[in-house]
Formats: structure tokens, sequence, C-alpha cells
């Protein structure tokens, strides 16, 4: 039976793109506290599927996904640039494909206006009716007004007109962030990306038997299957391991392992498969918040997922990425990697940060694993050892040697060189994550 928490975002995912709504509506509808609504519309926003914008309320949006998520809604817009909806309201939730800055004449800018463009301008107001009859959004800048006309041509139009105090410069900085930052959360894939849904996935009840386990386990090539009560509440886990030599008139409840780990939909497939290898698990249920089944991963879906993404083309740089893209392969030593100390390295002193380190020596060390053994390692921890300070500009050759290897865990010494001297120490263990 789905909560109350459920039954409201169910209704808000069914509510028509662009409808706007309110803690009061969805209490009446539901027959719900104005408390309860209020925590489901907050999530909902978590999720991306309202919008909630200052003077103008909540409004149903698009719920965007992977591929598309770099694209902004007009309402995302609104909150980014602390912006004033001037007209056009009925137009929040589209999104833009891009961005047009009108620094340029008015037959100039025709060029670069289409529909689902976002043109960034100053008070021109010329400017305005032309972007929106060409299907384009308006962003005046510099806290300026719109005409009535521009402001009524938006109405029919359902195109926004957006006011902020903002400068064009700062405000394109601002979009293009955003735009960046979605990018990056891209490409961190989530549990609910990967897993098989419920209608796909075997289950068990409680009063099932292993001889009903047995005849099914037959048919399937799977390691385990959730055990789930009439509610489709996650109570078990049952594997062949717990079936063997057990009699065919045994009760799963007796035999399953009870409360198994379990993960939700927004957790990252990384710390999945850290808590995989740790726990020492193949397969994990996948819950609602309320212990509903929504699917389930397995260690192999987690590993072709981690694999996946190491072959995707980079597209918003972080910190990791600008670090990595220092590394260069040392000629005559195949397994040591050499790196210039840039500015982006560096803490406020000048000096090699901590960070940068790190994210290096964990990247060398997965590079040297791979050479030896097929599949995905995770650092565990890291002992690191300053012995000497790497200024900006220094060339460092970092020089990994294993030191242990077994089924499940690695050991990996680094030594860090520059200029022939030794500068710092290292030692990282590694979990090994394998088929």
């Amino acid at each position: 039976m789905s909560t109350k928490h459920e039954l409201i975002l169910r209704y808000i995912e069914g509510l028509a793109v662009g409808e706007k709504i309110s803690v009061r509506q969805v209490a009446k509808a539901l027959s719900v506290s104005e408390g309860t609504a209020y925590r489901a519309i907050k999530e909902a926003e978590n999720q991306k599927l309202v919008n909630t914008i200052e003077r103008v309320g909540t409004i149903r949006i698009e719920k965007k996904k992977k591929e598309n998520i770099e694209r902004l809604t007009f309402a995302e817009v609104v909150n980014i640039v602390d912006g004033v909806v001037l007209g056009g309201r009925g137009g929040l939730h589209k999104t833009l494909t891009k961005f047009v800055i009108g620094a340029m004449q008015l037959e100039d800018m025709k060029r670069y206006i289409d529909a689902g463009s976002l043109l960034i301008v100053g008070n021109r107001q010329r400017a305005h009716e032309l972007a929106l009859r060409a299907g384009a959004a308006v962003l005046v800048t510099g806290g300026f007004d719109a005409a009535d006309d521009a402001k009524k041509l938006a109405d029919e139009l359902n195109l926004p007109i957006i006011s902020s105090s903002y400068d064009s410069f700062t405000v394109a900085t601002m979009l293009n962030r955003a735009i960046y930052d979605q990018l990056i959360e891209k490409e961190i894939l989530l549990v609910e990306d990967i897993l098989t849904p419920l209608f796909e996935t075997i289950t068990f009840g409680p009063k099932d038997t292993v001889g009903h386990f047995n005849e099914v386990n037959r048919t399937t090539t799977h390691s385990g299957y959730p055990v789930i009560e009439k509610n489709g509440k996650v109570v078990g886990i049952v594997t062949s391991r717990d079936a063997v030599g057990k009699s065919e008139d045994e009760l799963i409840e007796k035999v399953m392992t009870t409360h198994p780990i379990t993960v939700t939909g927004k957790t990252s497939v990384a710390s999945a498969g850290h808590s995989m290898i740790w726990e020492g698990i193949d397969l994990m249920p996948v819950v609602s918040d309320s212990g509903l089944l929504e699917g389930i991963i397995s260690r192999q879906d987690v590993l072709k997922a981690l694999q996946m993404t190491q072959r995707q083309p980079q597209q918003g740089e972080k910190i990791d990425d600008i670090v990595k893209n220092q590394m260069k392969t040392v000629a005559d030593e195949p397994q040591s990697i050499e790196f210039v100390v840039a500015p982006q390295m560096t803490n406020q002193f000048g000096s090699l940060s901590y960070g940068a380190l790190t994210t290096l020596l964990t990247e060398v060390g997965n590079r040297t694993i791979k050479m030896k053994k097929r599949g995905e390692s995770l650092p565990e921890n890291m002992t690191i050892y300053f012995i000497k300070h790497v200024q900006l500009g220094s060339t460092v050759i970092v020089k990994p040697r294993i030191l242990h290897m077994s089924r499940r865990f690695v050991k990996v010494d680094f030594d860090l060189v520059s200029d022939g001297d030794l500068i710092a120490k290292a030692m990282i263990m590694y979990q090994l994550f394998e088929r």
C-alpha cells in the first residue's frame, strides 16, 4: 500500500507540464494535511518535477532525461539570476536550447535567434519584440523593465520576459556555470539509471517453498532474489547458497537472509559498488523511502556502469579532470606518470595541494592495477608523507609499485620525485571490484 507521500508525488507527476500547484490545492485534492503536502512538494522539487519561483509560485516542469539534463528550463533561469518574471509566465516550464547576448545590430541579431533561444539584452525594446516574434524568450539585464506591448506579446506567445539586476556578462557567466554543473551531474550515474525495474525482477514471498525456489532458479542465471511481503516491502534476500541442502518443503522465510542491505534510486553507482565490495554481496534491492521494492542492481550492473562512464567523452570539467589532464606517461617507465604543478593544483601558499595530490595518486594507482589485473578498483585508505615543499611550476614524477595483491585488495606504494629529489611518499589500499 502506497504512503500519502508517494500518492502526492504520483499526483504531481500526473499534472500537465506548466500547470501551477500550491500546498493548499494538493492538500484539498488528496485530503491530506498541508504539512504533508508541503513536504511532498519539496521532494518533487528535489526530483525536478516542479520548480518554485519567488512571486510566481510552484509550477510543474518536464523531468529531464539524462541526455537532455544540460538544458535549463526558463523557471530555473529565473532562480539562477535572481530574476523577476515580467510576462509570459505560461512558458516558464519550457527549456532553452541556447542563449544569445544581444550586443549587435538588430539585423545581425536575427541570424542568431531562433525558437527556444534566450536573448540576453539590456533595455532595447525593439530587440525584445524581435526575439519574442522569433520564438525566443528574453532576459533583460541591468534591472530594466520591458514595454507593455512586449509583455502583452510574451503572454500571448507563452514566452517569458525575465528581468535581472545583473549585467549581461555576469548573467551569461551564471548560466554557463549552471549548465556546466548539470553536465557534471549528467556524468554521475545513479542507481535509478541502471537498475532492473520491478516488473522485470523475479521475487519470492516469505511463505514460498525452497522447492518453488529451486524450480525458478533452474531457469535463470541470477545469483539471488529479493523476498517481499504482499505490500511490496523488502524483508529478505534468498540465494542458491541459502537453499542448498534444505528440504523442498522448507519455507523461504526460514532460509533467507533477513534485513538485507538496500539502496535507493538516488544512491550513486560508485557508492553502491563500494557497499557491495565491503559487504561481499552480489545483489542489492533498490527500495523507495518507505522500503517498497523498486528493482534490483547486481555487481555486474555496477561494473558495466563504471566502465561505461570511463568511456564517455568529458563534457563538464571538474577539478579532477583539470588535475588528470596534467598527467603524462614517462617514456622509459610506462608505469610512472609525470606532471607539472599548474595553478589550479595549488593551495593558498602556492604549493601542491593535498586534494590535487590525492586525485593524482588515486588515478595513477588505478592505472597501475589495470595494467596487472582487469576490473575496477576503489581506494579504501591513503597515507601521504610530504618530505619537501612542491611549488608551482615544479615537474613531478610519480613512481607506483604494487606491494601486495590479493583477490580483493591491492596495496600500492608511491614515490614522488622532483629534480632527482624525493619530495613525498604515499601508500594506498584499493578494493578490487570484479565480476
